[in-house]
């Protein structure tokens, strides 16, 4: 396992989910259910998932490495160009999604019942959102889907805690249209050092 690929992946992921729906819908479903419950529940969607994606990237190494980094490039540069595009509404948007999982999770539930609660919210709301690109193209970048395994969901684990956790406080002091553009920056800089190293190599 590579430290430096693990830290890549970690902060590539955090940056882009902070602002994402899964931030909002973790913070909502904690104030329905017992916090622990609804991060464990997180968790183990976010799990299923980043093993999916970090499958689907080794698959995608299989490629010829042009190829795959070529990809990669685009991913990153996409990534980049929808988090700029979605900056300025991000806040009302983040309104929005807090009343689409209330109401989602408008019964009481308690125990294993608000795990599998959490656990589904998330796992149908995240299927090919940005991260699971991201975490595929990290995979075919570095050829390394453990250490990408390791910061990605480790990323979002953190990303799912800090909502559940301090969700409302982080939302005083921090806008989700300023998290857009900081991740729009991320994204754009691991496309760049990826064309670099395309044109170099």
């Amino acid at each position: 396992m590579d430290p430096v690929v693990v830290a890549i992946a970690f902060g590539a992921i955090f940056v882009v989910e902070l602002p994402d729906k899964t931030f909002v819908a973790a913070l909502v479903l904690a104030t329905r259910y017992r916090p622990w419950a609804v991060w464990v529940g997180v968790g183990l969607a976010f799990l299923v998932q980043t093993v999916i994606a970090c499958t689907v990237g080794g698959l995608v190494t299989l490629l010829p490495h042009t190829v795959v980094e070529v990809v990669a490039a685009v991913i990153f540069l996409v990534g980049a160009v929808l988090l700029l595009r979605e900056a300025p509404k991000a806040d009302v948007e983040e309104a929005q999604a807090e009343e689409e999982y209330a109401a989602k999770a408008s019964s009481p539930k308690a125990g294993l019942a608000a795990v599998g609660a959490s656990f589904l919210v998330l796992f149908a709301a995240e299927w090919g959102d940005l991260s699971q690109l991201l975490t595929i193209s990290l995979v075919g970048r570095y050829h390394d889907a453990v250490s990408v395994f390791v910061g990605a969901w480790a990323a979002l684990l953190a990303v799912s805690g800090l909502a559940v956790v301090a969700g409302r406080f982080l939302l005083r002091y921090l806008k989700l249209s300023t998290i857009h553009y900081v991740g729009s920056a991320v994204c754009f800089v691991l496309a760049v050092v990826t064309g670099v190293q395309i044109i170099a190599g």
